[in-house]
């Protein structure tokens, strides 16, 4: 989900007009309607009073959930799931795992770096 739909999902969940958004927020009620539809983006400092009335980050607006950052930067569904499993375990089970990936990622550069 982008900006713009998270934008106006939020404003709809807290059941505001964009003119009530656009009055809470001080900025131009078209601005929310520009906002809303990709057509701009708001400015950092507009951005940061829009998060404030919906209650959510600046972040959560820009980037969504960490979920939808894995998903959007993961495109191997299985290794995603795998991920998340892994979340799920205790710290001390997550290190090994962390620690069998690097290993296995230091191997493969080693690796790739031996055979040019």
């Amino acid at each position: 989900m982008s900006l713009n739909k998270r934008l106006k999902d939020e404003r709809s969940k807290k059941g505001l007009s964009q003119q009530k958004l656009a009055e809470l927020t001080d900025t131009h009620y078209s601005n929310i309607g520009r906002y809303e539809r990709g057509d701009a983006k708001p400015s950092a400092e507009v951005l940061n009073r829009i998060a404030q009335v919906l209650e959510v980050s600046p972040d959560y607006l820009i980037n969504g959930t960490l979920e939808d950052k894995a998903s959007n930067s993961i495109s191997d569904q299985e290794l995603l799931n795998q991920f998340k499993k892994v979340e799920k375990l205790p710290n001390d089970k997550k290190k090994l795992v962390k620690e069998f990936l690097n290993a296995f990622i230091l191997t493969t550069n080693l690796q790739q770096q031996l055979a040019s």
